[in-house]
């Protein structure tokens, strides 16, 4: 395996899920300390159209007042989600709080989670500063991300084999191919190059999986932990 002349972008999954609580503040600042180059993260809409960062459609069963677990994030009000927090102390950001605090230190990676909420996404994008690209497993929100902002580059996250990726991004009026690391190879990325795309891995967290999809040319490797990835990617051979 040789060393590639470009190594691909080093992208924080959900920030350092693996220091902090994922999709929080602390945790996009914790993994621009640990030299992420790009940061992915979920959102979706609350019923009066604020978009929040994360990852579950309802909140998990361990925030600091039993009554807010389970509630449903499209069904809930930011008056009242802007105030629930986590044992550990944390909260849910916005999206523009978010975008705000990276700055232009990072492009910004946004998952929209379900469709019906692009219009409000783009928005918050556009009131930003940070450099942002826009994805989603249902297909129908980036081709309508694409839509509404065509200045702004999406993406289609896939988790198996298609059997004609560059049309399915053609199709979607999409940039990035998001394949889970698993369904990458060199024809693939051939392929959506081939095209005019780009292919961001996930979740990559293995260092020998690393350098293999380094080797074979892909743009960038979303991962949980950016110090074992730098690692991986600076022991690739020469």
């Amino acid at each position: 395996m040789t060393r590639p002349a470009r190594l691909p972008q080093k992208v924080a999954h959900r920030g350092a899920p693996r220091e902090l609580r994922e999709n929080t503040l602390p945790a996009f600042l914790r993994a621009l300390e640990r030299g992420a180059e790009a940061i992915e993260l979920d959102v979706h809409a609350t019923s009066d159209g604020v978009v929040v960062v994360h990852h579950d459609f309802v909140l998990g069963p361990d925030t600091a007042r039993p009554q807010f677990a389970g509630l449903s994030i499209a069904g809930t009000s930011w008056a009242t989600l802007g105030t629930v927090l986590y044992r550990d102390g944390h909260g849910l950001p916005t999206l523009s709080e978010v975008l705000e605090a990276v700055g232009t230190r990072a492009a910004v990676y946004v998952e929209v989670k379900a469709p019906g909420i692009e219009a409000a996404v783009v928005e918050v994008i556009r009131a930003g500063r940070a450099e942002c690209a826009v994805h989603g497993f249902d297909h129908r929100i980036p081709r309508r991300v694409h839509e509404l902002a065509p200045e702004l580059p999406v993406g289609i996250l896939v988790d198996g084999y298609l059997l004609d990726p560059a049309r399915a991004l053609a199709e979607a009026g999409a940039r990035d191919y998001w394949p889970h690391w698993r369904f990458c190879d060199e024809a693939l990325v051939q392929s959506i190059h081939d095209a005019g795309g780009r292919v961001v891995c996930w979740t990559v967290d293995d260092a020998a999986v690393a350098r293999s999809l380094a080797s074979m040319g892909v743009d960038g490797l979303c991962a949980n932990d950016l110090r074992e990835l730098e690692r991986a990617l600076a022991s690739a051979p020469a």
